[in-house]
């Protein structure tokens, strides 16, 4: 199984960016599917993105898609969220997520991964 460390979070004002990074440790972290997910006080987990294990195999949530960017570099054994034009809806805790081998479904939801990191507070001000 897969360790995963997020860092990156942070304040930062409406219409701003942050970048999330997750380290992960492993030999075999180009097999997993790597994806982010979120939650807020009070409400369920919910997806963000996920990135297949080539980097070229993409997948947003409606809420995020065109502000946020997902990538991988399997070099490194990392996977990073870029987030732009930041809204105060975003806040959140952020997670990073790993299952092994390909996801098939376009609605991923956090059963589908079994892997998860400590998460990373992500607070945007209006």
């Amino acid at each position: 199984q897969v360790q995963l460390v997020e860092s990156g979070g942070g304040l930062v004002q409406a219409g701003g960016s942050l970048r999330l990074s997750c380290a992960a440790s492993g030999r075999t972290f180009s097999s997993y599917t790597m994806g982010w997910f979120r939650q807020a006080p009070g409400k369920e987990r919910e997806f963000v993105a996920v990135i297949g294990w080539r980097g070229s195999a993409t997948l947003y949530a409606d809420s995020v898609k065109g502000r946020f960017t997902i990538s991988r570099d399997n070099a490194k054994n990392t996977v990073s969220l870029q987030m732009s034009s930041l809204k105060p809806e975003d806040t959140a805790v952020y997670y990073c997520a790993a299952r092994i081998g390909i996801l098939f479904t376009r609605d991923p939801t956090p059963a589908d991964f079994g892997s998860w990191g400590q998460g990373t507070q992500v607070t945007v001000s209006s």
